[in-house]
């Protein structure tokens, strides 16, 4: 039982992942499809800080000098966490919030034009099957 407690962040990995396919996939309306997408990738975003965290790790911050110092004998026996993964979240937050503004203006756009943001109404509008 508490493998499975040990585990709960990648179960909420999977219960969001798993919420916002659904919600791009059975949802016609254009901004709830963005909401859909948001979802899922907020359980990516989740998903890559879980595998980059070490249990027991520090920040890989060096004291006392760097590697030339007093500090060699406890940089060796120290476990860092590896920093990529939260670095490129962070890249990866700044590029969704600019995705979903520029899917949030053409919805604006589309809107403006057909009157409406449901998915179906639209092709009816244009004709396609």
């Amino acid at each position: 039982m508490s493998t499975v407690f040990g585990l709960l962040n990648y179960w909420v990995v999977i219960i969001l992942m798993m919420t916002g396919f659904y919600i791009v996939t059975s949802r016609r309306n254009l901004i709830k499809k963005v909401i859909g997408l948001n979802i899922f990738q907020t359980s990516v975003f989740l998903l890559y800080i879980s595998i980059g965290k070490v249990s027991g790790g520090t920040a890989p911050i060096m004291t006392h000098g760097g590697s030339h110092g007093d500090s060699a004998h406890e940089t060796a026996t120290t476990i860092y966490t590896n920093p990529l993964p939260s670095v490129l979240i962070l890249t990866a937050i700044v590029v969704g919030v600019a995705t979903t503004s520029v899917a949030m203006a053409l919805i604006v756009r589309i809107r403006e034009s057909y009157g409406t943001v449901e998915e179906d109404e639209i092709q009816a509008m244009d004709g396609v099957d």
